[in-house]
């Protein structure tokens, strides 16, 4: 409901730029680096999971309407940086549970249909902030009114981890790691990939400024949000599927291409009408790129899913950062259509690399 609202609300309503705007999307996945290393070890024993999922959750309920109520573009920010740090909580043992109950044929397809579910539920929280707009709500009402969805989610995710005797005889006792699996292994290639992806991808609060100043009206950003996400669920469970098909390395390389494509267009669009279409179109790129890159981590980490994982998600955070602050800065100084050039260059160059460091490195295809 509240997260499409808040390039208007920042910049608006609190008098913010684009560099606020920058830091508050890197700053909170960033701030939420170190969470995410200590919860991805502690999920390495599935007993845990359940419990930092739930805290996770509580997080969120109790900071996100409080942000209604604030008065300075920092204090929004702040917030935002430990609702992050719930989510930091409550990821990194997600996903180390999806990796560790299915088999790894079938582990794109997976990933997949967890990122369709997570983004066809953020369909819904955009329609319902639109409705309360359309009927004369202000933004801080609103971000308010979070709070009830907030409540249900809470409860929902109490009742889904309360099932933790079945969970932990379908994942793995709860038993201490062999010493071959124990032992830390090498980063990577794809992990220093995927966080230079994160590094020069535009943060969606200056995606969506960038829409607002082509002439998208405010009151429309949440359908806009929406709209998104329905291609990024439909496109979720078919970017895992080709993972899982022609391999996650492929996959991700070809998601990379078509940012690079939209990013241009972004960087020459000039009427509301390529604003949707093109904002449209990153939906696409979420689809293509979110399945193959946890379809790598799990394939990477082994017996140690939760630290696999949070390292994948502590890493891509601080690249974000960043990324974020930089691209901000680009864009205040230079405009939108500078910065999504400059983004649009870089995601090209990566995809142009890819395949010798992929050979070099002897990253598999599938």
């Amino acid at each position: 409901m509240i997260y499409p609202l808040l390039p208007a609300f920042v910049t608006g309503v609190l008098g913010g730029g684009a560099v606020a705007l920058g830091a508050l999307d890197g700053a909170a996945d960033a701030a939420a680096a170190l969470v995410k290393l200590v919860s991805g070890r502690l999920a390495d024993r599935a007993t845990r999971r359940g419990p930092l999922i739930v805290i996770g959750y509580l997080v969120a309920v109790v900071v996100r309407p409080v942000i209604a109520v604030t008065a300075a573009a920092w204090q929004v920010v702040g917030l935002r940086v430990v609702d992050r740090l719930g989510k930091g909580l409550r990821t990194p043992p997600r996903d180390a549970l999806i990796a560790d109950v299915t088999p790894e044929p079938l582990r794109g397809r997976a990933f997949g249909l967890q990122r369709g579910l997570d983004h066809a539920g953020a369909v819904l929280g955009p329609l319902v902030a639109w409705g309360l707009l359309a009927g004369g709500a202000g933004v801080r009402t609103v971000i308010l009114a979070s709070i009830v969805p907030g409540v249900a989610v809470l409860v929902l995710a109490a009742r889904a981890v309360s099932g933790g005797n079945r969970r932990e005889q379908a994942v793995r006792a709860d038993a201490p790691l062999p010493p071959s699996t124990a032992r830390s292994r090498p980063l990577p290639p794809g992990l220093f990939a995927i966080c230079f992806f994160y590094l020069l991808r535009m943060p969606e609060t200056l995606i969506i400024l960038h829409a607002q100043r082509l002439g998208v009206p405010v009151a429309i950003v949440p359908l806009l949000w929406a709209a998104v996400h329905v291609v990024k669920s439909s496109s979720s469970f078919l970017g895992g599927a080709l993972s899982d098909r022609v391999g996650p390395s492929r996959t991700m390389w070809f998601g990379w291409v078509c940012y690079a494509v939209v990013a241009a267009g972004m960087s020459f669009a000039s009427t509301p009408v390529e604003a949707w279409a093109l904002f449209l179109a990153l939906g696409l790129v979420a689809g293509l790129t979110e399945s193959p890159e946890r379809a790598l981590v799990a394939a990477f980490a082994g017996h140690r899913q939760g630290s696999g994982f949070g390292v994948y998600h502590a890493a891509s955070g601080v690249a974000a950062l960043v990324g974020g602050l930089l691209l901000g800065v680009e864009f205040q100084r230079a405009g939108g259509d500078s910065a999504f050039l400059a983004s649009a260059v870089l995601a090209l160059a990566l995809a142009l690399l890819w395949p010798f460091i992929a050979r070099a490195h002897r990253v598999p295809a599938r």
